[in-house]
């Protein structure tokens, strides 16, 4: 019984998907695995990423972060920059931010999704367009050639309004999303201002994407 019951949490999760007499990891290009458990992976490139991201933050600014867990990531280091007004649909980053001081604080309503963590929708799509931040940072699911994507078309909508409302905008996805695809196109890696992704790109991928006139940036991992 155990052991059924940990299936059934990765299932409920996504991590897992349940089928008839058999168990298969979920293709991460269809489903999204819950927040909760996305948060707990990859740390190391996260909080790399994040420390990264930081450096494009000035005080004074109004910064826009979307529901993923590396731009949570960026959120317990905001105080440093502050005064900040910072943006966001995620649960997980308002929870982080709504109390703290010089910080003034806007959540995106709209319909909640217990998979993300976050607010989504039409609602939150509309309270994106009446507002405008001299800074973006946000991530993907999949990165293939030049083109980000995203396996939610709720959760693209949202993030594509979020680029046009945004002066600057900052993709982070560590090196792992590259040569992946999910069902839903986000943009071209040429819109960013800049993109961060942690030092497992290989040499001949890096290149290919600096002469598409993508503006990457590779950040090196600290090692142990």
């Amino acid at each position: 019984m155990t052991i059924h019951r940990h299936i059934d949490q990765l299932a409920h999760q996504g991590v897992l998907r349940k089928l008839h007499g058999a168990v298969t990891v979920q293709p991460s290009g269809l489903y999204e695995s819950a927040f909760r458990y996305r948060v707990t992976v990859g740390r190391a490139e996260k909080d790399a990423l994040a420390h990264a991201a930081l450096e494009y933050v000035e005080p004074g600014q109004a910064v826009m972060l979307d529901d993923s867990t590396t731009a949570n990531a960026i959120a317990p280091l905001l105080p440093d920059i502050k005064p900040l007004t910072v943006i966001t649909n995620s649960v997980a980053t308002a929870a982080l931010l709504t109390n703290v001081d010089d910080i003034d604080f806007i959540c995106l309503g709209g319909q909640y999704h217990r998979t993300y963590n976050a607010y989504i929708g039409i609602v939150c799509e509309n309270a994106v367009a009446q507002l405008r931040a001299n800074l973006l940072i946000c991530s993907g699911s999949a990165i293939s050639g030049t083109t980000a994507f995203i396996q939610d078309q709720h959760v693209v909508r949202v993030k594509q309004a979020m680029v046009a409302a945004s002066t600057r905008r900052i993709l982070v996805v560590d090196h792992s999303k590259f040569d992946k695809i999910a069902l839903h196109v986000f943009d071209d890696l040429s819109r960013f201002d800049a993109v961060l992704t942690t030092d497992g790109v290989s040499d001949a991928q890096a290149q290919k994407l600096e002469q598409a006139g993508v503006k990457l940036r590779i950040v090196k991992m600290t090692k142990p």
